[in-house]
């Protein structure tokens, strides 16, 4: 056993050797990446990656749009303003059951990060105290696990629509809330409320891992360069552990970003959101399984899409995703 592992692991130094000798002696290739929000330290492993030289290091002159809700990374892949886009999975499958011909290259976060928060003090401890209770959710996409969830165990709710705010929820105006675990829930926690006062339902604790963001790609791109896309995601994923092992250095580089983009920033809530992250991208607890799409969660989300009427036909597993990391789990 000891004699293979050090086989396969002289492999990967041979393999990432070659590859970086052979993209120090051609032209950098220029490409250009959106993530699907402003900068903040959830796409943290992007940034660091651009600035510690890694794109450039795999061959890559790489420009890094600013996301959010005036540029949505799909509309930015399609009009060929992007080469790379995240994704939530949900999101790349419907598309491409739409006929967008996207491929996820690399599934970054393995473990979904929306949950449903409630206060203890409202009686809500379990899934079945939900029930008849008011509930706010986001927007369609955002729905999926909660109407998946409720349908799993019987509960009718009250939908109230919800903003990317929690102060509905600080003034009881819902029962329960929609939350990120990196994002709303440390900002109800300060807000003044204890972990023990609150109820949080995971949904990946219940059956329901939804895996949100991925790398993307038109499958044109990818056909014209597969050996781009593969540089592209090695480099991200060099720039996620990176950021790992050197979280007060990522999080400068994330400030940075935020304050030329004008958005105020505070460096606990980035450090607890850069921490959740590394939870989620990590989820396996081996580095090498960063990247990997299971086809499990992928025909798990897909399957509800389909039974919600979001899309029609499941599409190819293996012509939805390709595997661009250049080492195996092994």
């Amino acid at each position: 056993m000891a004699i293979r592992k050090a086989a396969a692991f002289f492999m990967l130094m041979t393999l990432l050797g070659a590859f970086n000798i052979t993209a120090a002696e051609t032209p950098l290739k220029e490409a250009s990446f959106i993530p699907q929000w402003v900068p903040q330290a959830q796409f943290a492993g992007y940034y660091v990656a651009y600035e510690k030289g890694f794109y450039k290091k795999y061959g890559i002159d790489l420009t890094i749009l600013e996301g959010g809700p005036d540029s949505p990374p799909y509309d930015a892949l399609k009009d060929h303003k992007a080469d790379f886009a995240t994704l939530w999975l949900s999101t790349g499958i419907r598309e491409d059951a739409a006929g967008a011909k996207l491929i996820n290259i690399a599934q970054i976060v393995q473990r979904s990060a929306l949950m449903l928060i409630a206060k203890k003090s409202s009686g809500i401890k379990e899934p079945k105290d939900i029930d008849n209770k008011k509930v706010g959710l986001w927007d369609e996409i955002f729905q999926i696990q909660p109407r998946a969830f409720f349908k799993k165990y019987g509960l009718k709710v009250k939908i109230i629509p919800q903003s990317y705010s929690v102060s509905l929820f600080l003034r009881d105006g819902v029962d329960v809330a929609s939350a990120m675990w990196y994002n709303e829930y440390h900002t109800i926690i300060n807000s003044g409320y204890d972990p023990d006062e609150l109820t949080a339902f995971f949904f990946h604790e219940h059956g329901l891992n939804f895996p949100e963001e991925g790398i993307y790609t038109l499958a044109d791109t990818f056909k014209k360069d597969p050996r781009l896309c593969r540089a592209f995601v090695s480099a991200s994923i060099e720039g996620w552990i990176y950021a790992f092992g050197h979280e007060d250095e990522a999080l400068d580089i994330v400030l940075k970003y935020m304050a030329k983009a004008h958005i105020p920033a505070n460096r606990m809530h980035q450090k607890w959101m850069l921490e959740r992250m590394k939870d989620l991208i990590l989820a396996g607890g081996e580095k090498s399984s960063v990247g990997r799409l299971s086809p499990e969660d992928y025909h798990r989300v897909a399957e509800e899409l389909k039974s919600n009427g979001m899309i029609d036909k499941i599409p190819d597993f293996n012509l939805f995703y390709k595997d661009c990391r250049i080492y195996d789990e092994e």
